[in-house]
């Protein structure tokens, strides 16, 4: 069983057990989160979109808060001497995914 979800304005694809790195959520290491922004959702009774998985719900676990690598930005004009360079680390939260819950049903 799989489900696709939206966080961050990315989309996931999440089994349980799965470990992924998104956008920084609220809260400490160790604590529950409930992903609420369901897509889609492939299990024992078929897949199921749009409508069907009004009510689900992905839940996980805050393994730790993090930081990505670092990306360097460089700007540069030629034959003006303008060159900029910026270093940018997105703050990242480590999830464990423990449970896939379909409006009613437990996987």
């Amino acid at each position: 069983m799989y489900a696709v979800v939206r966080t961050g304005g990315k989309q996931y694809k999440v089994a349980v057990n799965d470990l992924i790195r998104v956008e920084t959520l609220p809260g400490e290491q160790g604590d529950a989160v409930a992903l609420q922004d369901v897509l889609l959702v492939d299990g024992e009774e078929g897949v199921k979109v749009g409508s069907a998985v009004a009510g689900s719900r992905v839940d996980g676990i805050i393994v730790r808060q993090m930081r990505d690598k670092k990306i360097l930005v460089f700007k540069k004009q030629r034959r003006k001497n303008y060159r900029r360079r910026q270093g940018h680390r997105q703050n990242l939260t480590e999830l464990k995914i423990t449970g896939i819950h379909i409006e009613g049903s437990a996987a």
